[in-house]
């Protein structure tokens, strides 16, 4: 079937996840020592910088930025530059064994902002800011986990050389890794441990790290032209300009992709638009699986099955959280629906791909989404995914 006659986005089929269930404890950290406090005027400026470089790398989340509470908007800030600090080390590296060096500082950066010493680095000094201010909100209940943290860092070092992803699971399971990771941090930066709020983050996550995953197919297939020793591309590979198509091999077999074509035929490339929607109907079944268990809470007081990341790293709760009635889950809803509200412009996006019919490369895909703004607002305030 070509995917011009696939169902419009109300009729793409739903996903069904694993039943498990899930467990999560926050724990206290330490706040800054004074001898290590930057000033007012570094934290400013280490706010500003952070803004500015989500501005420029991930414009949906500064626009998205407002509906978190003020309290949380440092770590929020802070998370998001992190990450795109993080993804960015294959574009600004010239060989995979600098990338891991990268990283490696990335992980030293983490545990001394979060220890209380930040290094003279923006980033680093907005996050250990951040971690003091929840450190005092939460009266030491509370903290950003560094085991996220890693983990964001440890999955994108996975991929610094752009390897396939060998399944359309693998690929959720990065998505689990690095953007569902994401906002489980600005969940516990609220700060809020719940099992639906998870549960719900989870699936946002996974649809926008598919996503994200799409957006820059174009940019690692091609990259651009770069002097020699400078790796090249906003998303892509460190190292030589060799490009890749990343979609699962799974999907690409099943579609009768081969990467050759894509090279030579772009868009045109047999099965290739077959496989995009295959992957993009994955992202769409997760955002449509949030919005069902969103409905069934409010109607049934369940979320109609239980998270799929049962006691895994941080996942942890007390009795207590894990047999909290309707009204308080309806209540941990409210307090962290802003930090869903990717899920608005994940949403647009997929929207925008299935307009295109599924062609990666259509130039309205990189475009910006000017009525954003307006969309979340909208949402937002009738607290709709």
């Amino acid at each position: 079937m070509r995917p011009s006659q696939f169902p419009l986005a109300p009729a793409w089929r739903t996903y069904r996840p694993h039943r498990l269930s899930l467990r999560r404890l926050l724990h206290a950290s330490p706040c800054l020592k004074n001898s290590a406090r930057p000033s007012v005027a570094e934290t400013d400026r280490a706010r500003a910088y952070c803004a500015n470089l989500v501005k420029t790398y991930d414009a949906p989340s500064h626009i998205l930025q407002t509906f978190v509470p003020p309290s949380s908007r440092d770590a929020y800030l802070a998370i998001r530059a992190f990450n795109v600090d993080v993804a960015r080390v294959a574009d600004t590296t010239s060989t995979p064994t600098i990338g891991m060096m990268r990283m490696q500082f990335w992980r030293d950066t983490v545990t001394k902002a979060l220890s209380g010493a930040p290094p003279k680095e923006p980033v680093a000094i907005l996050l250990a800011k951040a971690a003091e201010d929840l450190h005092e909100r939460s009266g030491g209940k509370a903290r950003l986990s560094k085991n996220w943290l890693h983990r964001i860092i440890n999955t994108r070092e996975q991929y610094l050389g752009n390897p396939p992803y060998p399944t359309l699971s693998s690929l959720e399971s990065y998505a689990e890794n690095t953007y569902s990771t994401m906002l489980y941090l600005t969940l516990s930066a609220l700060p809020q441990a719940s099992i639906t709020t998870d549960h719900i983050a989870s699936h946002i996550g996974k649809a926008m790290g598919i996503a994200a995953v799409l957006r820059g197919i174009p940019l690692i297939a091609f990259p651009p032209q770069q002097p020699l020793g400078i790796s090249g591309g906003v998303t892509g590979s460190s190292g030589p300009t060799q490009g890749a198509v990343l979609l699962p091999l799974d999907v690409m077999a099943e579609a009768g992709v081969r990467e050759e074509d894509v090279f030579r035929q772009g868009a045109a490339a047999p099965g290739l638009r077959d496989a995009v929607f295959t992957v993009a109907t994955r992202a769409n079944d997760h955002l449509i699986t949030a919005r069902e268990m969103l409905a069934k809470l409010r109607a049934e007081g369940t979320l109609g099955h239980d998270f799929e990341h049962q006691n895994e790293e941080e996942h942890n709760y007390s009795p207590r959280e894990l047999s909290t009635g309707a009204e308080t889950k309806l209540a941990e809803v409210e307090r962290a629906f802003g930090v869903f509200m990717p899920s608005i412009s994940t949403q647009s996006w997929l929207d925008r791909l299935q307009k295109a019919d599924f062609d990666i490369f259509d130039n309205s895909l990189r475009t910006a989404d000017w009525k954003l703004p307006w969309k979340a607002y909208w949402a937002f305030s009738r607290r709709r995914l």
